[in-house]
């Protein structure tokens, strides 16, 4: 089972946090299923930004975005190569350390 490690947040995951999930379980389902409250404005329809996240390690072993994926990401706060909507990751067999950025381009967190 591949396994999820999620690097310290202020607000969202103080002390980190790391889990197993089961192969082509979605990211932002699986962040949540495991106490880790990221933001998903849109309810994870891939229509806002909020549930931005950076793949530290493991990013080569996703599917490729899509250019709707693409093009929102343009519009995320803290934007890197390696960023993608956790609402639109399907978790392989490969192992992935991500980071939840400091701000999502809500200013308001919604408690969801």
């Amino acid at each position: 089972m591949p396994r999820i490690k999620v690097l310290p947040h202020a607000q969202i995951c103080p002390n980190g946090a790391e889990f197993e999930v089961e192969q082509n379980a979605n990211l932002c389902e699986s962040l949540l299923k495991n106490g880790i409250k990221i933001e998903h404005a849109c309810d994870m329809s891939a229509a806002c930004t909020t549930c931005h996240v950076i793949v530290r390690k493991g990013f080569d072993g996703l599917d490729e975005m899509n250019d709707v994926e693409a093009d929102l990401l343009d519009r995320a706060w803290g934007l890197e190569p390696d960023s993608r909507l956790s609402c639109q990751v399907k978790i392989e067999d490969e192992d992935l350390e991500v980071e939840i950025p400091k701000y999502t381009i809500n200013h308001a967190s919604e408690n969801h």
